[in-house]
């Protein structure tokens, strides 16, 4: 199971016809999250003339605020920018100060979806995928050899730890686990043990 999301929080402008509209996004994993950032965001740009918001959750919760634009003309049309570029867990606020030109019911669909899709650019998109969590013990003699056979199975190792053997724990894709203990076991003669202790979601490129 994979799914995209932004790295981090980021922003980004434009100027549409005298109206700046500032874009800007964070990875969340719930609505308490997303709406602190709405908040904040409001408090921010306290003077602004609108900020709307979009949210889509992995749990299936979606949200979108036209805050005072005419209706379906921000929200929605942010919520389906989203849609579009295969993102969840995630929030963005399009903030605007108007520049005294109206744009059209049309013109600020197309300003505030541009606004989404900058905002999710400057957060960055990253593919999570769903991974195991193993940890592997061995003999400081084999520590070389174990090391270098993680990655070269398609693992990440997250941290190691010294004391009368060394343990490295690392998450990888659970295709790829069988071909990892393949090669742990050839690395090391079969000297190595290997423990599951959960799974979570990671980036990956």
């Amino acid at each position: 199971m994979e799914y995209w999301t932004v790295r981090e929080e980021g922003a980004a402008e434009f100027t549409e016809k005298r109206s700046r509209f500032i874009g800007s996004c964070q990875p969340v994993a719930t609505e308490e999250q997303a709406l602190d950032f709405i908040a904040r965001l409001r408090t921010r740009y306290w003077d602004a003339s609108h900020n709307c918001y979009a949210y889509i959750l992995q749990n299936g919760i979606q949200r979108f605020s036209d805050d005072g634009e005419p209706q379906g003309t921000a929200g929605i049309p942010m919520l389906e920018t989203l849609k579009k570029e295969g993102v969840t867990d995630l929030v963005v606020v399009a903030t605007r100060y108007f520049g005294g030109i109206l744009l059209g019911g049309g013109g600020l669909v197309r300003a505030y979806s541009h606004t989404a899709a900058i905002a999710v650019g400057a957060a960055g998109k990253v593919r999570m995928r769903d991974c195991l969590l193993l940890r592997v013990d061995c003999a400081y003699g084999d520590y070389g050899r174990v090391q270098a056979s993680i990655p070269a199975a398609g693992g990440v190792i997250d941290g190691s730890e010294f004391t009368d053997r060394v343990t490295l724990r690392f998450h990888i894709p659970p295709e790829d686990v069988e071909r990892a203990m393949a090669r742990l076991a050839d690395a090391t003669g079969g000297r190595c043990t290997l423990t599951e202790e959960g799974r979570d979601f990671f980036e990956f490129d």
